[in-house]
């Protein structure tokens, strides 16, 4: 959650935008509005209008550090329970719906239905099993390592895309309610006017 009070990077619970860190890096069009983000990058990603993007130096607001669980959480709309079962089989697959189910003492009927959503999302993958006994059982396992960097990493830039786009929708909203009426600071209820998808 973005806060745009006084914050200083001194609060602990807070972080400010290092552009010199090398983890990621914000870039913008000196012409446009066009803002991207590279992660791991010391280079423009892209250019604009011809011209390389410029490394934003001048973010004052402070942001809460994200922890990796919530960011898969809200990303993926995986609830605790789906991420801990997600957790399960990439430290200890490949395992059966059951021995999921069994190591959580979660309800078999909850863990497939996770196990399946996560199989979609490209964060596990299914096999069949030959048991000893005869007949087969699905198992789960964890899929490549590179695999799962790239999914998780374009599925959380189509979701960051996705709520880029609300903040710019929020500021263009606002814009024309200023511009239409000069004389009246912002209603409290602004945002209110804003669906919630919950």
């Amino acid at each position: 959650m973005v806060d745009a009070s006084n914050a200083t990077s001194e609060a602990p619970d807070e972080v400010q935008y290092d552009p010199d860190s090398g983890r990621y890096a914000v870039f913008e069009c000196p012409d446009c509005n066009n803002v991207v983000l590279a992660v791991g990058s010391d280079d423009p990603p892209m250019s604009c209008h011809d011209q390389p993007m410029q490394r934003v130096r001048d973010v004052e607001m402070s942001v809460n550090p994200p922890d990796v669980k919530q960011v898969l959480l809200e990303a993926f709309g995986l609830p605790k329970a789906g991420l801990d079962i997600c957790l399960c089989v990439i430290g200890e697959g490949p395992l059966s719906a059951n021995e999921v189910a069994d190591a959580l003492g979660y309800d078999r009927s909850t863990v497939t239905r996770y196990l399946n959503t996560l199989v979609d999302l490209g964060l596990l993958r299914q096999s069949e099993l030959n048991r000893e006994g005869g007949g087969v059982v699905n198992v789960y396992h964890s899929v490549d390592l590179e695999r799962m960097r790239r999914e998780t990493l374009v599925g959380f830039y189509v979701w960051a895309g996705e709520a880029a786009s609300l903040i710019e929708e929020a500021n263009i909203t606002k814009q024309e309610y200023l511009d239409e009426n000069p004389d009246r600071e912002l209603p409290e209820i602004f945002w209110d006017s804003f669906p919630d998808d919950d």
